[in-house]
């Protein structure tokens, strides 16, 4: 479910790029969000609508500044690399992910986890070399240090979502956080909101959808197994954003991307023979 989850967000991101080349950062990232509000708020009423407690709303609000932060940076950043190396540069967040989720969450850190976010680390190391020998733009390095600034917020977001989905629902998660963060950027709306298009509306609306899917995924995910396993899934998407930014934005996909990649899917492949916690999860939920 959390792999799902991944492979949906990657999709947004390829059409979230496209809508920042031409709205800017904060329109594109207002009007997905506002949308996602509204298709997550519908399915949280079909669910029954249930008010959050004290304690999950503090966990949301926590969050939802989070990722206010973390997607600007994120998508800012997106717009100014290519997807391939956007992602990879994610992946010290699932790395602080785990140390953070054994500090705080008192997660058990396993020997074979580390040993697949080590390796994982390592095919982050070939494609970074061999991104070192394109020439990106002088905008690159901005965009890069952005990416890395939104990582390690999300490093922070991925333990505050374990203990938000023991806290709320997959349904309620996926409403309230998006409604956070629409309200926290309708406050420098009077400055800088634009009406999109007519014509940018359907890829709005499409990326709201995989929005609002993958949080329902992974706020289900989040439920049913530890972070620091789970937090290794993220580096399927990194074949998601190799594909869509070759087929979508015409980005080159070298060999060392190629060879990184390779070493990451092995490296999740190894992590994901945890057989315990998926026996931990099936036992709490019984």
């Amino acid at each position: 479910m959390a792999a799902a989850g991944i492979g949906l967000f990657s999709i947004m991101d390829a059409f979230m790029k496209s809508l920042v080349l031409g709205l800017g950062v904060y329109n594109a990232l207002l009007w997905r969000t506002m949308l996602s509000a509204g298709i997550g708020g519908a399915g949280w009423a079909m669910g029954g609508g249930r008010r959050p407690s004290a304690h999950a709303m503090r966990l949301h609000v926590a969050r939802g500044t989070i990722t206010t932060g973390m997607a600007l940076l994120f998508f800012w950043g997106l717009a100014r690399v290519p997807m391939a190396q956007a992602i990879s540069l994610t992946y010290i967040a699932p790395l602080l992910a785990l140390l953070l989720g054994a500090v705080f969450l008192g997660e058990r850190v396993g020997a074979r986890v580390i040993a697949a976010s080590i390796a994982a680390l390592g095919g982050v190391g070939v494609i970074l070399l061999g991104q070192m020998r394109m020439t990106l733009g002088p905008e690159a390095l901005d965009g890069a240090g952005a990416i890395l600034a939104s990582a390690v917020l999300y490093a922070v977001n991925l333990v505050i979502a374990r203990l938000q989905a023991q806290a709320a629902s997959a349904r309620e998660i996926a409403f309230v956080q998006s409604a956070v963060v629409t309200l926290l950027l309708l406050l420098a709306a009077p400055w800088l909101a634009v009406v999109p298009p007519v014509a940018d509306w359907w890829k709005i609306a499409i990326a709201a959808t995989l929005a609002t899917g993958s949080l329902l995924l992974l706020g289900w995910a989040y439920a049913h197994g530890e972070t620091g396993y789970l937090a290794t899934t993220e580096y399927t998407s990194f074949l998601y954003a190799a594909v869509l930014g070759w087929a979508v934005f015409g980005e080159h996909v070298a060999p060392t991307t190629l060879a990184g990649a390779a070493i990451i899917v092995v490296a999740c492949l190894i992590a994901a023979r945890r057989r315990d916690v998926a026996r931990a999860a099936i036992e709490a939920a019984a």
